[in-house]
């Protein structure tokens, strides 16, 4: 029975539920609230004077968070299955509370120079280490408690905190942006979600003190069953380390990279490339996000009724076949000028020693002209020559470097500055984005459950936490950064989305060869 002997099962199942994802909701919405707020912190935290490299470096510390999680998923997972999972989550909300806390209260770069993007980077790490022990952990903590053929639904509601933390946080950029003229944002308005997350954390720590400890983990302890080395034995065990490996390659690979790409990156790319303004783009992504909640449930419940294998390869294979589609449609209905001029209008860069890179000093004309078409959104062919010159179709070029005179060549050959409001089909844009998202909830859906039903009781949580911390910090977090790099270098905006669906052609190969179906997977053993 999975019931504590004096608490009815339902009840306590319920209660478990809500404290689990209210604290899982914190987590997500105080990591994400850094991820919507990307664009304005390469504003205020890094050097002006080239936008793109303060946007790449403002993307470079959302995913520094993202690459301590294993980290974080080490240390937490093998104290969870040595003491129990409940004292565990009550440490990493706290840390992930305080340090979200504190980012609202860092001073600028305009403020105090260079110890601005160091605190901030260090409050970074500090979230990213308390997400990799709650992320994975939270997963074992509910499957353990879910009741007997309804796993994949009841654990599924833990998914659907992430889209919540996003919700709410973008809910509340949009409503700030609202009320608050651009300048009051920038000195202010910014600082608010971070703020209100001392809310959040107390409402949380409330529910998490009055948890239970998890029967299968009580009845481990009871047996003398825990394992001393949590991390040594499924590093020695041949079978848990494969089932790490293909939770890594394929499982927590996809999801994270669907998920990144479809509600993190998406944003940033409507806002950057399409060049839509901030409000509409948040509100898009917003209102797309709503749905991702029903379908996610649903995609949980269908995993209880024909296996979680045949719902998680579908979410792959729908995944990797829809991005590059859906990406190049959101230019198309969100700035068709911009599309036309891309495709229609031939922009020849001619010099020689063109590395621009955003991490490394401009050293030459041709290096600071890829640095404005970068900016500028700007797809264009890179020529070898002797001489530096900027050609736009059949004007003349733009010898060495002039910004001025290159700019107004652009919009003398059509290129548009902002997305012209009276041709944005936002209805096709929303719709666009609900193919990703239904991706998402096709693996997201059944994960929970998956994830725990992969491993033996004893070495559950670290065998569940660090693998899938790895993917999602080093193969998922660091996508939105990976995509826009590619992307600059490429000298095509669009060039980068080859990084997740190469990665996800990968996961979807190793799902159909090597994926297990767990549905129905005893607990106790």
């Amino acid at each position: 029975m999975l019931a504590q002997p004096s608490v009815p099962a339902t009840t306590l199942q319920r209660k478990v539920a809500i404290a689990a994802c209210f604290g899982t909701f914190l987590e997500w919405y105080d990591f994400l609230t850094f991820a919507s707020l990307a664009t304005y912190f390469g504003v205020l935290f890094f050097p002006a004077g080239n936008p793109v490299a303060a946007m790449l470096a403002s993307l470079a510390t959302f995913g520094v968070g993202m690459l301590v999680r294993p980290l974080g998923a080490a240390l937490f997972g093998s104290l969870g299955d040595k003491y129990g999972r409940r004292p565990i989550f009550i440490a990493t909300i706290i840390l992930m509370g305080g340090a979200t806390f504190m980012v609202g209260l860092l001073p600028t770069y305009a403020q105090v120079g260079l110890w601005s993007p160091a605190s901030l980077v260090l409050l970074r790490l500090l979230q990213g280490f308390a997400v990799g022990g709650e992320i994975g952990g939270a997963a074992v903590y509910l499957t353990e408690h879910a009741p007997s053929g309804k796993r994949g639904a009841y654990t599924s509601v833990l998914q659907l905190m992430g889209p919540l933390g996003i919700l709410v946080s973008t809910l509340q950029v949009v409503v700030l942006q609202h009320f608050l003229n651009d300048a009051q944002f920038h000195e202010w308005g910014w600082r608010v979600p971070f703020l209100f997350s001392a809310v959040l954390l107390a409402i949380s720590m409330k529910s998490r003190i009055n948890m239970h400890e998890s029967p299968v983990f009580t009845r481990l302890r009871e047996h003398h069953g825990l394992s001393k080395t949590p991390l040594r034995e499924c590093l020695h065990n041949r079978h848990t380390l494969g089932r790490m490996a293909l939770l890594f390659f394929c499982i927590s690979a996809g999801g994270s990279l669907l998920f990144f790409s479809s509600q993190i990156y998406a944003n940033v790319y409507l806002k950057t490339v399409v060049k839509l303004d901030a409000q509409t783009a948040g509100t898009l992504v917003m209102m797309s996000t709503l749905l991702l909640i029903p379908l996610t449930l649903l995609c949980g419940w269908l995993s209880d009724r024909i296996g979680r294998r045949p719902v998680l390869l579908a979410g792959l294979i729908l995944g990797c076949l829809s991005i590059l589609p859906v990406f190049h449609g959101l230019m198309h209905y969100g700035n068709p000028a911009l599309e036309r001029f891309n495709r229609d209008v031939p922009v020849v860069l001619r010099g020689d020693a063109c590395h621009y890179s955003p991490f490394a000093r401009i050293r030459n004309d041709c290096e600071r002209n890829q640095e404005l078409l970068a900016r500028l959104g700007v797809s264009y062919t890179l020529q070898s020559a002797p001489d530096t010159s900027m050609q736009v179709a059949a004007q003349a070029p733009v010898s060495g470097f002039d910004a001025a005179m290159l700019t107004d060549a652009l919009k003398a050959a059509g290129w548009p500055e902002l997305a012209d409001v009276s041709r944005v089909n936002t209805t096709m844009i929303f719709l666009l984005l609900l193919i990703p998202l239904m991706a998402v909830a096709l693996i997201t859906g059944p994960q929970t459950a998956t994830l725990a039903e992969l491993f033996p009781a004893r070495t559950r949580y670290t065998a569940v936490a660090l693998p899938h911390n790895l993917s999602a910090g080093w193969i998922g977090g660091l996508s939105p950064f990976m995509i826009t790099l590619l992307g600059v270098h490429a000298g095509d905006p669009t060039a980068g989305l080859w990084y997740p669906v190469g990665l996800l052609i990968m996961a979807s190969v190793v799902g159909l060869l090597f994926l297990p179906e767990t549905r129905d997977t005893p607990l106790d053993e």
